[in-house]
């Protein structure tokens, strides 16, 4: 990701200041705003990294933000149809704002913006356009601050990463619901929120591998990379970690880097079409 890539601006309907900015190498633009707000890095494009598929594919990005791991999947897949789920308006106005940037044309098509509250249930999912059963994958980067948590003051990050007691339930009950059978759920979370993601899985999900990621190899890991199929009865499995960072220097380890410009996809260690 290059920050501030197409420049920066002033929105007069929106009042505050934004950016534009290119990741994948200038692949894609995202337009998120600078003040306020979850901004998207490399866990946006590590999720989208988890969608590994040839041909047409729908894809679900729940809880998108701007859009930026939806997007990645777009432009590294060229048949892939993405629907972004955000529930807050701001978010997902600059979700549209970053379809309408001239370089991401190519993909602009195949993109759609939902504005929805990935929690409802019931009739209300499906009125709301959360379809059952269209999509082959869903992949999603849930909010991952506890109440303990120190608060930021910044309302929209706030809402963007405050997590509840029923967090993973709910999000992946409606993964499920929106899913084909067979289809995968991919998602990235803090290492402690394991335990929560397991039991939201439930008989939802089997096959998970889990994939710890690291700052660098002697430090303890801050994320966790996971992926499961729906209906699947495959035992779950932990996978070798990824490292961030060599020992040394800050540069990208060669497969991340590759991961985070969308050069290749993380493919499951059990290979499952979907």
């Amino acid at each position: 990701m290059t920050q501030g890539a197409a420049g920066q601006g002033q929105d007069l309907s929106y009042g505050g200041a934004f950016t534009v900015d290119a990741f994948h190498r200038g692949r894609f633009h995202l337009v998120q705003p600078k003040g306020e707000g979850h901004r998207s890095g490399v866990d946006a494009m590590l999720l989208a990294s988890l969608v590994d598929a040839k041909g047409p594919v729908s894809v679900a990005d729940l809880g998108a933000g701007a859009g930026a791991a939806g997007l990645a999947v777009a432009a590294r897949l060229p048949e892939a149809r993405v629907l972004l789920v955000e529930k807050l308006p701001l978010m997902a106005d600059f979700a549209r704002r970053s379809l309408a940037v001239p370089e991401n044309a190519f993909l602009a098509e195949r993109v759609a913006v939902l504005e929805a509250d990935v929690t409802l249930t019931g009739r209300a999912r499906l009125a709301a356009g959360l379809e059952d059963e269209i999509h082959d994958h869903v992949i999603m980067n849930p909010p991952f601050n506890h109440s303990s948590d120190r608060r930021t003051p910044d309302a929209v990050k706030a809402q963007a990463h405050a997590m509840t007691d029923d967090l993973f339930d709910s999000w992946i009950r409606t993964a499920g619901a929106i899913m084909k059978p067979g289809g995968q759920l991919s998602l990235i979370a803090r290492p402690q929120s394991i335990g929560e993601i397991i039991e939201a899985c439930g008989r939802r999900f089997g096959g998970l591998e889990i994939t710890a990621l690291h700052p660098r190899p002697a430090a303890d890991a801050i994320r966790i990379l996971v992926t499961a199929i729906k209906g699947s009865r495959a035992r779950l499995s932990f996978r070798a970690p990824l490292f961030v960072h060599d020992q040394d220097g800050h540069a990208f380890s060669p497969q991340v880097d590759d991961l985070n410009n969308g050069r290749i996809a993380y493919r499951r260690s059990k290979r499952t079409e979907v």
